[in-house]
């Protein structure tokens, strides 16, 4: 199962998304979300499969903190780009929810629900930045939200180095307990 804070890297990434295409606009408010959404349901077949996909934690904390820098540099990247780079993450994030598949009850309706759920969250990125657009202050709003987004994404890998830290501090002092007994 998840950890929380993947649910809220995650979150922040799908929400992240949509603020980024209506920060391009025009097509990539479809096409941006639309690769991520598509790229996802193929990661998820691979989690699935446990094909092996390495680090599969900070790649969902590095898409939050590209996400959150995108959004609060505020330039309009070509929308092959932005395709690019969340296609990237949404491998990522697909495997996670394709990782957990086999332990739910029915793995198909399972899919179908963190698709939809994901289509939603961009959804509501999109309409955050649109709505942002219109207001006299809302631009900088949104680049301010953008910089804290990037800011959870550096805290997400700095959580995740240390429990990696952690872990390895403990495999050795379990192999030199091993080892004197």
């Amino acid at each position: 199962s998840r950890s929380r804070r993947s649910w809220r890297s995650s979150f922040l990434a799908m929400v992240s998304v949509g603020i980024v295409s209506a920060q391009i606009g025009g097509r990539a408010i479809w096409t941006v979300p639309g690769t991520f959404v598509t790229v996802m349901a193929l990661g998820g077949v691979l989690g699935w499969l446990n094909v092996g996909l390495a680090s599969i934690e900070v790649g969902i904390a590095f898409s939050v903190l590209v996400l959150g820098i995108a959004i609060a540099a505020d330039r309009k990247m070509p929308i092959l780009v932005a395709m690019g780079a969340v296609a990237i993450f949404a491998t990522f994030h697909g495997y996670a929810h394709g990782a957990e598949m086999p332990t739910v009850a029915n793995p198909v309706k399972y899919a179908l629900g963190f698709m939809t759920g994901t289509a939603l969250l961009h959804i509501v990125g999109v309409l955050i930045g649109d709505i942002s657009q219109h207001y006299a202050r809302g631009k900088v709003l949104l680049r301010v939200a953008g910089a804290a987004i990037a800011g959870a994404g550096t805290w997400f890998l700095v959580g995740l180095a240390g429990s990696e830290a952690a872990r390895v501090r403990h495999a050795a002092i379990h192999r030199q307990a091993e080892a004197r007994a």
